[in-house]
């Protein structure tokens, strides 16, 4: 099989796991979010591709769910002694190599595809990991407070604020004139079905979806997506907030609207929103109920094995 995953931090790295354990043979693709990249200190920050790299190559604080494991903080102390902002955002000593490395490889003129690549020969993650685009792409919040109604960088919503301001709009500037990076839109065409996992829709998969030719070329595909939604609340994260913000419901019907059944043919939900889902205006969208927590190794693969199937059917 081949398989293409629209994935952003946390809950799509997790996902990608399991699916590796439930399909072991599929040649997979992942297509990363590369929106809520940040340059610190000077250097590029790529959260949700490094999430996904070192979920799956082994290096992943498990307990966070990002970050490396057997961290120390002894730069970020060093720098905050000295007062560089920003002080909010934590990188390990462990972590700050992976992004001197990418960063030294931007400047030598290397596109962020094959930086990733050559990253991806020390984790060796067992999938294809792409960004979304080699271009420059940055989600900003915009947001109002005493000092009147700004734009910041969606890191200093999420992290900083923790989406504590409500966002007023949150849109992934750079996105419009983006190019999608080398090999996303031709593993799209030869695979034989694209998953969604239970990621940010807004600001994960949304963000992938706003690259100029990435959707359209999913329309012609088998998809499969996984709410991120139990019971009207975000799985992980503070998912809520940003769907409020883009006037999208919290709930496992909410999100597969944003999606649209041109797009999604396919939506896994839990048991307790099965018999309360509304979709006037999703059909041919097939809906199928399974647990959706992936609490652990089994249910994180037999999640995806549920996902996997459906597709399967469907295409």
């Amino acid at each position: 099989m081949r398989i293409v995953v629209l994935a952003g931090g946390i809950g799509g790295a997790r996902f990608l796991r399991g699916l590796r354990a439930a399909a072991p043979d599929a040649d997979v693709t992942v297509v990363g979010n590369t929106g809520d990249d940040i340059y610190l200190f000077g250097l590029k920050v790529c959260p949700d591709l490094d999430t996904v790299m070192y979920t799956l190559g082994g290096g992943i604080n498990e307990e966070q769910g990002w970050g490396r494991r057997d961290e120390t903080f002894v730069v970020k102390e060093e720098l905050a002694a000295y007062g560089v902002e920003p002080t909010w955002f934590g990188l390990g000593d462990r972590d700050f190599a992976t992004h001197i490395v990418r960063t030294q490889m931007l400047d030598a003129g290397y596109p962020l595809s094959q930086i990733t690549e050559a990253l991806c020969d020390r984790w060796e993650p067992g999938v294809r990991l792409l960004p979304m685009t080699d271009d420059r792409v940055e989600t900003h919040v915009v947001v109002e407070d005493e000092k009147g109604r700004r734009a910041i960088h969606f890191q200093e919503w999420w992290v900083k604020l923790r989406a504590s301001l409500p966002a007023l709009a949150i849109t992934p500037v750079g996105a419009p004139e983006a190019k999608p990076a080398p090999g996303v839109l031709e593993a799209v065409e030869e695979a034989d079905f694209v998953l969604f996992p239970p990621s940010n829709p807004v600001v994960s998969v949304g963000t992938i979806l706003a690259v100029p030719g990435i959707r359209d070329a999913l329309l012609a595909k088998t998809v499969v997506g996984v709410s991120p939604i139990i019971g009207g609340a975000p799985v992980r994260g503070m998912a809520d907030a940003c769907l409020t913000a883009i006037g999208v419901e919290t709930s496992a019907a909410g999100v597969a609207g944003f999606y649209g059944p041109e797009l999604v043919n396919g939506w896994l939900v839990a048991p307790e929103d099965a018999p309360h889902f509304a979709s006037p205006g999703l059909e041919p969208m097939t809906v199928r109920a399974h647990p959706l927590l992936m609490s652990d190794p089994e249910a994180t693969r037999a999640l995806a094995r549920a996902a996997v199937d459906l597709a399967l059917e469907l295409a």
